[in-house]
């Protein structure tokens, strides 16, 4: 009877694996059978899916499987997307900086080494919504800092890059959908090693997995930076597109409850659940933005509060509750 089961289990991840590598073609050869891909709106849809998708995979794997909930995600998003900025137009690395390879890699890099520096002190000292306060205060003052360093970030009109460089849609499209690839393979080889083991019996039971020898700080510190470069990965990709970098733009609340609001509601601690809810929540804003101008936000605070009242598991437990009464 076991062997059964796990051929069965053996079949389903075959499945998956081929469902995915068939998307994942898909979305690469997409743009050759779009006519105007200039134009195509849709082109732009994705785009803005395959960013989310990013962010909120970043904001899954330090609060869904580490059961760290941070409020600083906008903080590592715009110092990503201002790294990107400060060294293309200071010309810093000499690499040449429309989607450079290097470039994207420091702006994932800088905000690790914030993740570090103030994660330690948080994450020794505090639990629960005191970490999540203590990293949305960070976020704070770090748009202040951004506000007042006018002579490296531009104050409150920030910084414009150079918009000559702009050629076609298309490169954003596939850097978006390798980053978009890059975070959830990311979180799922983290979270299938002895990291996500450790991960998960922090979010579950800290004091017992301390007592079984596991060092607590050491991966709740890991979590954060991995989750900060993938932040300010998004960051970048953004800051490329915009050619206009400043606090409102890459430094407001959205880049935080829009990340929370895809995970709750694709299914948080999961790989696919990030997934789902950023392009759901992408059409939900592109439909209020066209309709509802001035009230989607508030569409979306509806969305979050019965999502977690009714769907406490999100779309992807939704579905395995349907499997599991079946």
């Amino acid at each position: 009877m076991q062997q059964i089961k796990n051929y069965v289990t053996a079949d389903k991840r075959y499945i998956k694996v081929i469902i995915g590598l068939v998307l994942v073609i898909a979305l690469a050869v997409l743009p050759f059978f779009i006519q105007d891909v200039e134009r195509s709106y849709f082109i732009y849809f994705l785009f803005l899916v395959f960013v989310y998708i990013t962010v909120a995979q970043s904001w899954n794997l330090v609060a869904g499987y580490a059961g760290q909930i941070s409020l600083g995600t906008h903080a590592f998003f715009g110092l990503g997307a201002y790294t990107t900025a400060i060294v293309w137009l200071h010309d810093l690395t000499k690499t040449g900086y429309y989607f450079d390879p290097v470039l994207m890699l420091l702006s994932g890099l800088v905000p690790v080494v914030l993740a570090i520096i103030i994660g330690i002190p948080l994450l020794s000292r505090l639990r629960g919504d005191s970490f999540a306060f203590g990293t949305l205060g960070v976020g704070f003052i770090l748009t202040v800092v951004f506000v007042k360093l006018r002579t490296v970030t531009g104050g409150a009109d920030g910084l414009h890059i150079p918009s000559l460089v702009y050629s076609s849609k298309l490169p954003y499209y596939y850097t978006g959908l390798v980053l978009a690839l890059f975070s959830i393979g990311t979180v799922y080889f983290i979270t299938r090693s002895r990291i996500g083991l450790a991960l998960r019996a922090i979010r579950e039971d800290e004091t017992s997995a301390a007592s079984h020898g596991v060092p607590i700080l050491y991966y709740k510190v890991f979590a954060f930076a991995a989750a900060a470069f993938l932040a300010g990965l998004g960051g970048s990709l953004y800051a490329i597109y915009l050619f206009h970098i400043n606090p409102d733009s890459v430094m407001n609340l959205n880049w935080l409850f829009y990340p929370i609001l895809m995970c709750v509601l694709g299914g948080n601690g999961t790989i696919l659940g990030p997934v789902i809810g950023a392009v759901f929540a992408t059409a939900l804003f592109s439909f209020g933005n066209i309709y509802f101008a001035r009230m989607h936000p508030v569409f979306s605070g509806l969305l979050i509060i019965l999502v977690m009242k009714f769907m406490p598991g999100g779309l992807v437990g939704l579905k395995d509750k349907i499997f599991t009464r079946r």
